[in-house]
């Protein structure tokens, strides 16, 4: 019996000598803790000595490894997660324990970025000791959540002991050394870093624009930035330069917190890596651009294709729906020269191609200025304005009446040339058809075409001089049909006479007018509300009356016509800059249309949702003729009412910071935008300005994760 019990004791003994360096380790000079193990990994913590020797501060390591497919995070997580966040209060002769963190992953998950570690990672840790020489005892809670598709948290409870005396390096120095090379370094001569930044979008920042430079050329460069809390950051969109040492980043900012404004003089983190090289820096953004020439890289032949796409634009938006008004008056003008001299048609055209010219000129230069002061713009912005849109219907509304006759009288001075302008000849008509290229131009800008979109985003995402490149080339393009008018003016003068043929087409031709200005009525009322737009329409009618009036003939004085004209004129500008505060008017869609919300758009979509976004205007005509002829019409329509589908429409008629941003996250500027999102398309397809049933349906296919559609014969 007793020689059982020696047995027993002894052999409890022995496990409690095995146990006894895991659980407190020091004694046994043992540089790690036990592993605090899960399902989906484990965690310890190791030091880079056996003992604390007569050093103050010791180097330690946070040691976690993860199952395959499970990740930690970072300092800075991005859109979800936490990073690991020990507690020492449990700690003996420990002064303070700062953590250093390596340069992280990025991992992109239906539409969310997120920062952190797979595999292996060391945290290193410097400790500081209150009493150097005296032992170091070490107790760590450590809250930190893993994720693979779901996520779980976890609370680390670590414990660690090294005793006084002599030190020597443990076996783990080298793996805390390895991952602290990994670790972003800081202060002068960084092989790599952040040249400039700017902060991009007025009061509210909307993106930054980076300049990285390195000593060694680049490979595949990624940055990652810290800035007030609230703020978010999607992923670099970078362009590495010419001589591979040089990059340029656009980063868009994303959801920042309800009255987080500008950026732009606020101290934030930058960490840039390349694959083993990284840096960290504290920065704050310019209020403008300030990115180096020399870090934006050259992309000539990528310009080349980019200007030629544009003059293609250009021309193909003669033919949409927004500028047939336009054409309907040069369609006068020409047949106005029936048996008339080639110089004057030759010189009436070039003067309209002039006209589209200098107006695309001075649109670049607004665009390029408000860029430098940090705005954002797109292409068509101006007709979220009420104000522009009531001056439009000004202009419109006299143009018609130009066609009904109504400005037979003489107006003084320049108006007066103005006003014969669309049909007249000789010197003073060279105003009016200059001015007549001025108005195609104008109502250009709410259409889209084919290569437009990716003409304008290319120079709205560059410098003033792509801006001015770009836009003079979409002038050379819309105005390529005058140029040939005046390259062949014998079209024009071998067409009949004028007569009462004229007469006839030219009211039916003011009617389509008139009808233009209807639209941009119906869209103020969008903007202001029915009633500001009844006045305005009102006082648009006043106007044609007051001009019927000033008529030579007419039953009333001249005089009098004019002074209903000016001031009902007036009237409908100051309507609508009286209402330009006024609440959004109430926008109405079926019934399968939801709001936009950019933040619902990813949990959809992990729920298996197909996420169907369309970006659209009242003054967008190419988004209406999109609804016309696909998305209102089965099957599209039937498609996107369905079971497993979230339609989203983002109306952008009114100016919309949200949907600016997000338009800038895929590298647009303007609408119409659609796009679509699903499980095997988390991040989203863009689909063509114009759309088409099989675009539409092939790409919610794809994102859907189902097989090419067969064509049927």
């Amino acid at each position: 019996m007793i020689r059982n019990a020696t047995t027993v004791v002894a052999a409890f003994l022995g496990l409690a000598a095995l146990a006894l360096p895991a659980a407190w380790p020091g004694e046994a000079r043992a540089a790690a803790s036990q592993w605090w193990t899960n399902e989906h990994g484990a965690v310890r913590l190791i030091a880079a000595s056996d003992a604390v020797g007569d050093r103050r501060t010791l180097r330690l390591g946070i040691h976690f490894r993860m199952n395959d497919n499970w990740k930690i995070y970072w300092r800075s997580p991005g859109d979800a997660g936490f990073p690991p966040q020990p507690d020492w209060s449990g700690s003996r002769n420990l002064d303070k324990a700062a953590l250093s963190w390596p340069a992280p992953e990025r991992f992109s998950v239906i539409g969310l970025e997120t920062l952190g570690y797979s595999g292996e990672v060391v945290l290193p840790v410097d400790a500081t000791l209150v009493e150097p020489g005296s032992p170091l005892v070490l107790r760590a809670k450590i809250p930190y959540l893993t994720c693979d598709d779901v996520c779980v948290p976890y609370v680390a409870d670590l414990a660690l002991r090294l005793p006084g005396g002599a030190a020597t390096s443990s076996v783990e120095t080298a793996l805390i050394e390895r991952f602290d090379a990994l670790v972003p370094r800081s202060g002068p001569g960084l092989p790599i870093r952040v040249a400039s930044v700017a902060a991009v979008g007025g009061d509210v920042t909307r993106a930054l624009e980076i300049s990285i430079a390195a000593d060694a050329p680049l490979s595949r460069p990624d940055i990652y930035v810290e800035g007030p809390d609230g703020w978010a950051f999607g992923a670099p969109d970078y362009r590495i330069g010419s001589d591979g040492k040089t990059a340029f980043a656009r980063v868009a900012a994303l959801a920042p917190p309800r009255g987080g404004g500008s950026l732009a003089g606020r101290e934030m983190r930058f960490t840039v890596v390349d694959g083993v090289r990284a840096a960290e820096q504290a920065l704050t953004p310019a209020a403008a651009r300030t990115a180096s020439p020399a870090a934006a890289p050259p992309a000539e032949r990528g310009l080349w294709l980019v200007l030629l796409l544009a003059v293609a634009g250009g021309l193909i938006l003669n033919l949409m729906p927004c500028v047939l008004p336009v054409l309907s008056l040069k369609l006068v003008s020409a047949m106005g020269h029936g048996g008339g001299d080639r110089r004057d048609v030759r010189t009436g055209f070039l003067a309209s191609a002039a006209g589209i010219l200098v107006s695309f000129l001075v649109l670049a230069s607004g665009v390029a200025g408000l860029r430098l002061a940090g705005e954002s713009v797109g292409w068509g912005v101006q007709f979220q304005q009420p104000v522009f849109l009531a001056f439009m219907a000004v202009v419109v509304t006299l143009f018609s009446a130009n066609l009904f006759g109504l400005f037979e009288v003489r107006l003084p001075g320049r108006v007066s040339d103005m006003a014969v302008g669309a049909s007249g000849h000789g010197k003073k008509g060279m105003v009016g058809h200059f001015l007549t290229g001025v108005f195609a131009t104008l109502l250009a800008t709410p259409c889209s075409a084919p290569f437009l979109g990716t003409a304008v985003s290319f120079a709205l995402s560059r410098g003033s001089a792509e801006i001015y490149a770009v836009f003079l080339c979409l002038g050379i393009g819309l105005a390529l049909p005058y140029l040939a008018g005046a390259a062949f003016p014998g079209i024009a003068t071998r067409m009949p006479r004028p007569g009462q043929w004229m007469v006839t087409l030219r009211r039916g031709l003011g009617i389509l007018l008139l009808g233009t200005a209807v639209w941009l009525v119906t869209v103020l009322a969008v903007q202001l509300g029915t009633w500001p737009a009844v006045a305005v329409a009102a006082a648009l009618g006043m106007l044609l009356v007051g001009l019927a009036f000033a008529r030579p003939g007419a039953e009333r004085t001249p005089r009098f016509g004019r002074g209903v004209a000016g001031v009902a004129g007036a009237a409908a500008l100051a309507i609508a800059v009286w209402s330009g505060s006024a609440p959004d008017g109430a926008r109405t869609a079926a019934a399968h249309w939801m709001p936009f919300d950019r933040q619902a758009i990813a949990s959809a979509v992990a729920s298996g949702a197909v996420v169907f976004v369309d970006v659209t205007a009242d003054w967008c005509i190419t988004c209406q003729v999109n609804k016309a002829l696909v998305l209102n019409n089965d099957p599209v329509r039937g498609r996107l009412a369905g079971d497993g589908v979230v339609a989203m429409i983002a109306d952008w008629t009114r100016p919309s910071d949200e949907i600016g941003a997000y338009l800038e996250s895929f590298g647009r500027f303007g609408i119409p935008f659609n796009a679509v999102y699903g499980p095997a398309r988390p991040n989203g397809e863009p689909l063509p300005e114009l759309l088409t049933e099989a675009a539409v349906l092939e790409a919610m296919d794809r994102a859907a994760g189902k097989p090419p559609r067969i064509a049927e014969r």
